[in-house]
């Protein structure tokens, strides 16, 4: 007969048998998984290091292209604005180096800067649109025409347009200098410009933007801005916005200019300004709408190529 001890005896060697079976299968599995661990780590580490070499070389490529750009871009660009007159507009946040590169730029095309002026951070500010507009309104010069739509953007836009830029067909000041004194002034006094000298009118305009699609009230900032260049544009022999490509791509008033169909097949836009290639592309441009063409250019995905005349791949 089988005893109760016999049974307890069996039981526990069962269950010592399960136990040492477990701590044996988990020591060889943690094993293998440490292993397999182990091997992925090292994997992904030369992964990132290549990527790390990639990346660098990369961008030593793109540094020497850019330093090339700029020993180059006197020569592309000499000759193109021969006495030809340009307004320089500069928003906040544009670097010193950018707007520095265009003038220099514009006067190695033998063109010439006829004024400069800063549109502050209360231009864009969506709550001084109503008195922007105002401004803009009561100061509109004898016979002009000024849009029905577009907010402050595209009536000061037309306002500095008018009085700021000569006649894209004759080449002519549109308005008296009277007119022309009294707008700079309202905006002036009204604290949404800054202008340092005389402002002189001019044929062509570049717009250098340093906004970004982000914060608070960015997207009618933007919005502000694309529509302010646009109507530069129509009033005079055309008009350029630069500005630089974020994170997203070619975003803020170059983005809106671009999704915009009406604004971009007679404005042209450029992504880029930050590099040498990018200020060589905005006198390229600038040069293209005198012979009434216009594009996209620079390095973001909306731009449909580089630069003038250069066909881009891929796109």
């Amino acid at each position: 007969m089988i005893s109760l001890r016999y049974h307890i005896i069996s039981i526990a060697a069962v269950f010592l048998a399960l136990a040492v079976g477990v701590v044996l299968g988990s020591t060889t599995l943690s094993g293998t998984l440490l292993s397999s661990l182990s091997n992925e780590k090292s994997e992904l580490a030369n992964q990132v290091t290549d990527l790390e070499a990639e990346r660098n070389g990369l961008e030593a490529r793109l540094a020497d292209a850019d330093a090339f750009a700029g020993a180059v871009g006197p020569k592309v660009v000499s000759g193109l604005l021969d006495k030809r007159t340009v307004l320089v507009v500069t928003t906040e946040g544009v670097a010193p180096s950018e707007r520095d590169g265009v003038v220099t730029l514009i006067e190695d095309a033998g063109g010439t800067v006829s004024g400069e002026i800063k549109l502050t951070e209360a231009f864009t500010d969506p709550s001084e649109s109503e008195q922007v507009s105002d401004i803009a309104i009561r100061l509109q010069p004898a016979g002009a025409k000024f849009p029905t739509s577009g907010g402050p953007g595209a009536l000061a836009g037309a306002l500095l347009g008018e009085t700021l830029l000569l006649d894209g067909e004759s080449a002519k000041p549109q308005t008296s200098s009277g007119e022309r004194e009294a707008a700079v002034s309202g905006l002036t006094d009204g604290g949404f410009i800054e202008v340092t000298d005389d402002v002189r009118p001019a044929q062509l305009a570049v717009v250098l933007v340093g906004d970004r699609a982000q914060g608070t009230g960015a997207g009618d900032k933007a919005v502000t801005l694309a529509r302010f260049a646009t109507q530069l544009d129509k009033a005079g022999a055309g008009a350029v916005l630069a500005g630089r490509t974020s994170a997203a791509g070619a975003s803020g008033s170059i983005g809106v200019v671009r999704a915009d169909t009406a604004a971009s097949d007679i404005l042209s836009t450029v992504d880029n300004v930050d590099t040498q290639a990018g200020r060589v592309t905005t006198v390229l441009a600038l040069r293209e709408q005198l012979e009434d063409g216009t594009g996209r250019y620079g390095t973001a995905g909306n731009a449909e190529a580089p630069a003038p005349g250069v066909r881009a791949s891929g796109r």
